[in-house]
């Protein structure tokens, strides 16, 4: 686990909405404050807005009090030089756009990075529970090449050899990592189960377990809200007070 801010040093400082959209976060919920949505389920297609809505949400929270701070859980993993670059991205997008959040990356122990650093006075926004789950049920092994085979053929997947890892231990733990929050917190997910079929025994089986877990998320939260081009659509909220 690794944590980072910005320029990868703790930083807090009073830099907020630098290039974010403020008509998104106005037009997600008038009149709240981020201290009355303990936990949100931000759900969403590819390049649909899902996790610039949670960067909102860090925004409004760090703008409504100076005592208050934010932290993002980071789940992705550089496997590639593709992804190192568009993790890379993320980190100089977000130092801009949110120069007080701090990063925290770890791709596994979720619950355990909630408990640490939730407190009354943070938010924690987990961007994402997709990636999260792909690296429970396919963790990434180095691939060891045989000796006859050279050493520059790699697939860097060996999921044939990967360890088989506990998820649903896992997600439980999350889960009560949710209900024992003792601050906001906002997860980023992806809604992949909208599309055809997919071919392929495994490809099938993450689908059915991304959904489940979709399933238990949302039922753990308080709000559930689904990003479609950019525009949130709220499914599910708060009782209001009679």
């Amino acid at each position: 686990m690794s944590v980072s801010s910005g320029n990868r040093t703790e930083r807090h400082h009073n830099g907020l909405r630098n290039g974010l959209p403020l008509t998104m976060s106005h037009a997600a919920y008038p009149g709240e404050r981020a201290a009355d949505r303990p936990c949100e389920f931000i759900l969403g297609g590819q390049r649909s807005g899902k996790s610039r809505l949670a960067e909102l949400r860090a925004v409004d929270w760090l703008a409504s009090s100076p005592d208050h701070r934010a932290v993002m859980v980071a789940t992705a993993q550089a496997h590639d030089d593709e992804m190192r670059a568009r993790i890379l991205r993320h980190r100089q997008d977000r130092a801009v756009r949110l120069p007080a959040m701090a990063t925290v990356e770890e791709s596994s122990a979720l619950a355990e990075v909630i408990a640490t650093h939730s407190a009354a006075d943070t938010m924690v926004v987990v961007d994402c529970l997709t990636l999260w789950l792909t690296n429970l049920l396919m963790p990434y092994i180095p691939h060891v090449p045989h000796p006859a085979q050279s050493p520059h053929v790699s697939d860097g997947l060996a999921a044939d050899i990967a360890s088989p890892i506990d998820a649903t231990q896992r997600i439980a733990m999350l889960l009560g990592a949710l209900r024992g929050a003792r601050g906001p917190v906002v997860l980023v997910g992806n809604e992949i189960g909208l599309g055809v079929i997919p071919l392929g025994n495994e490809t099938r089986a993450f689908v059915d377990a991304l959904g489940r877990l979709n399933q238990e998320v949302a039922a753990a939260c308080e709000r559930v809200t689904l990003m479609v081009a950019g525009l949130p659509l709220t499914l599910k909220s708060p009782v209001e007070p009679v």
